[in-house]
């Protein structure tokens, strides 16, 4: 007889409700007895794990080397870049007794870690032979925010962050648009999203930089998420921790710096954009299971369809699928039904399952279905001789990568709207997605629309107005055309 299985709100109903359910029921993370955290459960983690192989990938592929530095900074440190500090300040955790004493200097707990990076820099580069640096780290860090959601806005997060040095201007300006483009594809061709890429407002940018840029997803409820950030930071920190180099030229001269970093919170936006009402889709590049063999279970048939579902396991994870081995797990639970294993794989949002059964014996096949669209394709299955169309299974799998990037690619594209009307860009950014609207650059335009719509420029539009448009605010001449948006 089978367990009870966990409802999950509607997807197409009620979004917010549906993305708990799914995390929670779905056994991704659970709710830590500390506000505002979050435990990973195990297939939450695995999940992450996907992330840092794949992202980890494009990172080292781009000529960067993994670090680690301490979770704690000392306060002294942390005030020596006032505009950073100025910015970090409010979401700050400070550990000020330790060993049952009183610190001689308060801690913060990693917030972000230019300036204890700056620090070490500033000891270990002396010349210009030692630039670049190119460094990235997997981390955590804390901010300590007001609202907190599962994977989208959480006290403590797991991050990767990336910092690097350079000799020259241009050369940390080309790594700020690298590290852009790593994002963008690691995103649209690992997850299967669809995002804008762009610079940001000065009111939205990284305390501390000079310029950011970013990646904004847009999710089904017509809010806009910031799925990753790069950040050319000058030499504000460069010459607050005093990192200088002796150039070819016997002259000394500050280095130029960039940092970067996507956190667990593309995760949340993976979660909310592939999904239906039986729960969540995993695109298989991200998923870590992509393959679920389900037995169909008669008595008289039991054993020797428990046999082959173990077989079928077995070889298949001899296969591969995007250059890796398949990741394949094989429910050979005889206590539920197939109906039963067929609800809880989709709500965990497993890409393909595989049905075998005494008649796909017979005819010496597996029944694969597709998760995304339900599509059924007979796969050939010869236990005996152990072998199975493979090449089939992948194509499924690499339909299904497919089909959910176009789909949320297309969504996008529903999604933005372009206006010259502040009455139409309201009940745009109310819930219909981006508003694309001229903009006159002005820090209090963009406060003043905040204030009236709780929406703020996402990204900027590549290249500034002819000069003759107005913004849809003020009225004023334009400089830019911007993605406009509330968010998360």
């Amino acid at each position: 007889m089978d367990i009870e299985l966990k409802h999950i709100a509607k997807r197409s109903e009620n979004l917010s409700d549906w993305y708990t359910d799914v995390i929670l029921k779905g056994e991704l993370a659970d709710y830590a007895p500390v506000r505002g955290c979050m435990v990973y459960r195990e297939y939450g983690y695995a999940i992450w794990e996907r992330v840092k192989k794949m992202l980890g990938q494009r990172i080292i592929d781009a000529g960067h080397q993994d670090v680690y530095y301490p979770l704690f900074i000392p306060r002294s440190l942390l005030m020596k870049e006032a505009e950073h500090i100025e910015g970090f300040s409010p979401e700050v955790a400070w550990v000020t007794i330790g060993g049952g004493e009183k610190l001689a200097e308060p801690l913060a707990v990693r917030p972000t870690s230019e300036v204890i990076i700056g620090t070490m820099w500033a000891k270990w580069i002396g010349s210009y032979r030692d630039l670049p640096v190119l460094q990235n780290q997997w981390a955590n860090v804390v901010r300590w925010e007001k609202a907190t959601r599962p994977f989208l806005r959480t006290l403590e997060f797991l991050w990767q962050e990336g910092h690097t040095a350079h000799r020259t201007e241009d050369e940390a300006r080309k790594e700020t648009s690298l590290i852009l483009d790593v994002y963008r594809e690691f995103a649209v061709e690992d997850l299967a999203l669809a995002v804008l890429a762009g610079q940001k407002s000065e009111s939205e940018k990284f305390a501390g930089a000079v310029e950011t840029y970013a990646i904004e997803g847009m999710m089904p409820d017509g809010k806009a998420l910031q799925c990753g950030t790069s950040h050319f930071l000058g030499q504000n920190f460069a010459k607050a921790f005093d990192i200088r180099f002796l150039d070819d030229d016997n002259t000394e001269k500050l280095v130029w710096t960039t940092s970067w970093g996507v956190s667990h919170r593309i995760i949340g936006g993976m979660i909310m954009q592939h999904g239906d009402d039986s729960g969540l889709i995993l695109p298989p590049k991200a998923a870590p299971v992509q393959v679920v063999v389900v037995p169909i279970l008669y008595d008289e048939t039991k054993a020797q369809v428990l046999e082959a579902a173990d077989k079928l396991a077995k070889l298949l994870r001899s296969q591969s699928a995007f250059g890796e081995p398949l990741r394949v797990h094989a429910d050979l639970d005889e206590t539920t039904t197939p109906g039963f294993k067929f609800s809880k794989w989709e709500l965990k949002g497993v890409p393909l399952r595989l049905e075998i059964g005494p008649k796909d014996l017979e005819k010496s096949q597996a029944t694969a279905v597709a998760r995304d669209n339900r599509s059924k394709s007979a796969l050939a299955f010869e236990p005996g001789a152990g072998t199975f169309d493979s090449e089939g299974l992948a194509g499924m799998l690499s339909g299904v990568q497919e089909r959910l990037r176009e789909r949320a690619s297309q969504e996008l594209a529903s999604r933005l709207f372009e206006t010259s009307s502040f009455d139409e860009f309201k009940e745009i950014v109310a819930g219909k997605g981006f508003a694309v609207a001229a903009w006159d650059g002005a820090e209090e335009t963009e406060a003043a629309v905040k204030e009236a719509t709780s929406a703020t420029v996402r990204v900027l539009k590549k290249g500034v107005t002819s000069g003759n448009v107005a913004c849809v605010y003020s009225g004023r001449p334009a400089q830019y055309i911007a993605y406009w948006g509330q968010s998360y």
